[in-house]
């Protein structure tokens, strides 16, 4: 079977997309990687409206993406932070390539806005493919890609 040729209607880009294919989720997820957890620091930082934002907080906490955890200022009512789970911090590498790109084709002229380097040795880190068998990085044109066992013919 060549690609044209096999459904897609399981694909697990478009699972993926259909959780976090959202411009807001992502942006939310890009904060929780840097540490905000509270609903008025991302509604804040990211500017978005309550609706949407409570929508989109309430959809990764469904996907398993964010969990949340109960605090309580004194003098206000208990709220709740929003943490990433391990499925969340999953992500991680998506919103570093994400990044990435960004700065390799759509960078500000003054320079990137975060500086991600290793906290051990401090030079930058980088997203890249790489084969699981001997780590080299990978191209594109270095892969094979095959119809899996779930691949299933276009209706």
């Amino acid at each position: 079977m060549e690609w044209l040729e096999i459904s897609t209607e399981n694909c697990t880009v478009q699972r993926a997309l259909d959780v976090v294919g959202e411009k807001w989720t992502l942006l939310i997820l890009r904060d929780a990687f840097n540490g905000v957890r509270r609903f008025d620091a991302f509604r804040r930082h990211v500017g978005l409206s309550e609706a949407v934002l409570s929508d989109r907080l309430r959809k990764l906490v469904a996907a398993g993406i964010l969990d949340t955890a109960p605090y309580r200022e004194e003098g206000s009512r208990t709220r709740h932070e929003y943490r990433l789970t391990p499925k969340g911090r999953d992500l991680w590498p998506v919103l570093m390539a994400l990044r990435q790109w960004g700065e390799t084709h759509l960078a500000d002229p003054a320079g990137p806005v975060l500086d991600v380097s290793h906290r051990d040795c401090g030079t930058p880190v980088r997203v890249v493919v790489e084969c699981s068998g001997d780590r080299a990085p990978l191209a594109p044109t270095e892969v094979t890609v095959r119809p899996g066992p779930a691949a299933r013919p276009r209706p």
